[in-house]
């Protein structure tokens, strides 16, 4: 059984300030011991559960490598016939955590940031399209950025009706990472996809699912619930012909998904080599609005 959460999402004013919800000063991680990721196994559905409400459920390095694990673990063990990824708090994850990240062993050659996107935003949002068994996202709150993409990702998405969703990324000076632009044209079409991804607005829960992004939104109060419904009725049925149509769905929108997910690495790198991406960072770490020269 899962840990609840808060429903309630972060308010537009909020977002509009500051790009992201302000994880404060904690968004380094809870304190030594604390579980960051809860996983429990519950009628045949393995329940992972982002756990750093305080900072939103930005996602850390070490969350990622759970949440790839834990997926793995899905696939390969029959005792679990369905996945259920949700979080607890107010945000269901609010992008990565740029905070935690290791700082860098030495200067940044050419091919670091395409190697960092392929090993670490493309291997999570993979290994959820990848698992052999249905994932679906019970979204509590806020998701941008790679946090939209993780659920986007998923089989199925859930909504409580307060959530948003957020291509944050423009906000920052920023190529969409973690398959965004391999995910959003697939689900609503190139020019809904543009139009999230150039202007960075919040979606509200409603608007999701009225784009496809969302296949149900409820209020937050039911929101585990309705979770535990749909994972049960899949836990409940052929789960490796449920496998199977998973793949032949996803290869029947994956022409090329190893070039999309070259052409962003590559993205990212030539990106990375602007003054506006590292003064979108460099603003964001520091509390303040970004200044872009276009260059």
């Amino acid at each position: 059984m899962p840990v609840s959460g808060e429903a309630a999402g972060a308010g537009p004013d909020e977002h509009a300030r500051t790009g992201l919800p302000d994880a404060g000063p904690e968004a380094a991680g809870p304190g030594p011991g604390a579980a960051t990721v809860l996983h429990s196994l519950d009628g045949g559905v393995s329940w992972i559960t982002l756990n750093r409400p305080e900072a939103m459920n930005a996602v850390t390095w070490d969350q990622r490598e759970r949440i790839i694990a834990l997926l793995a673990d899905a696939s390969a063990d029959p005792g679990v016939r369905a996945v259920v990824l949700t979080a607890t708090g107010r945000g269901f994850c609010a992008g990565a955590d740029l905070r935690g990240a290791p700082a860098p062993a030495r200067e940044r050659v050419p091919g670091d940031v395409a190697r960092t996107i392929r090993l670490g935003a493309q291997r999570l949002i993979a290994a959820v399209l990848d698992c052999e068994k249905p994932v679906i996202a019970a979204v509590n709150g806020t998701a941008a950025g790679i946090g939209a993409h993780l659920a986007f990702a998923c089989d199925l998405v859930l909504a409580a009706d307060t959530a948003t969703f957020i291509e944050v990324f423009v906000r920052r000076g920023l190529v969409p990472d973690g398959g965004g632009a391999y995910l959003l044209p697939r689900l609503v079409g190139p020019r809904r996809a543009k139009e999230l991804m150039f202007f960075g607005d919040a979606l509200t829960a409603a608007d999701a699912e009225r784009l496809g992004l969302v296949n149900r939104t409820v209020p937050g109060g039911e929101l585990e619930a309705l979770a535990e419904e749909w994972a049960g009725r899949l836990a409940a049925g052929p789960t490796r012909a449920l496998a199977l149509t998973k793949q032949l769905v996803n290869a029947s929108l994956d022409g090329d998904r190893a070039t999309a997910f070259a052409a962003e690495a590559a993205a990212q790198e030539i990106n990375m080599t602007t003054r506006d991406a590292n003064e979108g960072v460099a603003s964001f770490v520091e509390r303040r609005s970004p200044e872009y020269r276009g260059c």
